[in-house]
């Protein structure tokens, strides 16, 4: 019995060879892949992540111990993501080592930048301690963090990392935002659970989003043939998007200091400095088989017409 079924997986292998890669001789580590965030994110914020406790006098050679591990280990997925069937050295070898060397020499600018969301998460968000507790504990935060070192391997043509990067990040915090999207500095996601960003959406500086938000596309049935098309939203500066709300099309432009109330469905752009809000829906309510309208009353709270 047990050979039958082993025999019948093996089988299934051979009739779908598009679900394994057996053959394939330099698969990406997924695991590996994870782990380079968690190093990416230390060196980002020294101090707050890893093991050791960093100090002036360790620091350079914490640092650079850190910084050398990483590079080792990116530059062999890197190395595997742009050429997954060769396993060969060489000219392979040296473009998996300049992409590696150019992605490394953004962090610094990338800490500026995260350094302007920081402060957009305290400034925004009157529940916040201090810096501490969403650098350490906020998910929104740590959804935009691996997205900006992911947006960086994505400009630069690495293949399956950055979606891998972000889809890690999306399983941990409820956030999906591809690595493709151009975000400004000063973003904030309050909440942040259920965002969606799609691939070509670009957003401004000082820009504000609540849980729930869709930046998406009209339609994807044109599949592959919509490869490098301009599908998703732009959100100029100082926007505010509220729970709920769906802004969809490539041709969609939300201008600057807009407003967009919550469950609000938007396909069209909207002029700078409009506030968008959707009318108050009729609520429905259904006792002992009647129909009726609900109203608050201010007497005995409920008032209703039959």
């Amino acid at each position: 019995m047990f050979k039958q079924l082993l025999q019948d997986i093996l089988t299934s292998y051979n009739d779908n060879p598009t679900i394994e890669k057996i053959k394939g001789k330099n698969p990406i580590n997924k695991v590996s892949v994870i782990e380079m965030i968690d190093k990416l994110q230390a060196l980002t914020f020294p101090g707050y992540f890893g093991q050791r406790r960093l100090n002036q006098d360790t620091l350079e050679y914490s640092v650079g111990e850190l910084l050398e591990d990483l590079a080792y280990d990116l530059k062999k997925q890197v190395h595997r993501a742009l050429y997954p069937e060769d396993g060969s050295e060489g000219a392979a070898d040296h473009e998996a080592e300049s992409i590696t060397f150019n992605f490394l020499s953004k962090i610094a600018g990338i800490r500026r930048v995260l350094a302007t969301d920081v402060e957009a998460f305290y400034d925004g968000d009157p529940a916040a301690y201090n810096n501490d507790e969403i650098i350490l504990s906020y998910p929104g935060f740590y959804a935009l963090t691996v997205n900006r070192l992911a947006h960086e391997l994505y400009l630069m043509g690495v293949p399956m990392i950055p979606r891998m990067m972000t889809e890690h990040a999306h399983s941990l915090t409820g956030i999906d935002i591809n690595p493709g999207a151009t975000i400004g500095h000063h973003f904030f996601m309050d909440h942040g659970t259920g965002i969606v960003i799609g691939e070509t959406t670009i957003i401004g500086d000082y820009v504000k989003i609540y849980q729930g938000v869709t930046l998406g596309a009209l339609s994807t049935r044109g599949g592959q043939s919509l490869k490098g098309k301009k599908r998703h939203p732009t959100i100029e500066d100082r926007v505010t998007i509220y729970s709920g709300a769906s802004i969809l099309g490539g041709d969609t432009i939300i201008g600057e200091g807009v407003v967009i109330g919550s469950n609000a469905f938007i396909i069209s752009s909207v002029q700078e400095n409009t506030k968008v809000s959707i009318k108050s829906p009729n609520l429905r309510f259904i006792r002992n088989n009647r129909e009726a309208a609900h109203e608050l009353d201010e007497e005995d709270n409920w008032f209703y017409m039959i």
